[in-house]
């Protein structure tokens, strides 16, 4: 990926930057768009907050940070994962399903077969 970067930032940087926009990502997803559901994302970008919050706890673990799946959900849901499902999210519908599968078959997940 640095070979694209601007030449003057150091890993320090671009880790912070990440940083920053992760977390922006997350601001967005939690109260600018808590709307916008998972079979959505899932469609259009082939990962969710699911997604997130398990890549969340596999890199807090890389480091030796013990976490569960709750915690890491609740990182990026903002709050327990159940009062945001019980909040925002709501059935699948027959479209979105059919999108869904769709695009499971379009793009399937590397090691799926």
């Amino acid at each position: 990926m640095t070979d694209y970067w601007y030449a003057a930032m150091t890993d320090h940087d671009t880790t912070l930057l990440e940083a920053a926009a992760f977390r922006r990502l997350l601001r967005h997803l939690m109260a600018e768009r808590a709307d916008v559901q998972n079979i959505d994302l899932m469609i259009l970008a082939g990962f969710c907050r699911n997604c997130l919050s398990d890549w969340y706890r596999e890199a807090a673990e890389a480091r030796g940070i013990a976490m569960t799946k709750d915690e890491s959900r609740e990182a990026v849901y903002g709050m327990p994962f159940a009062e945001w499902k019980a909040t925002h999210q709501k059935d699948a519908t027959p479209d979105q399903l059919a999108a869904f599968e769709a695009a499971q078959r379009a793009h399937p997940r590397a090691g799926a077969a």
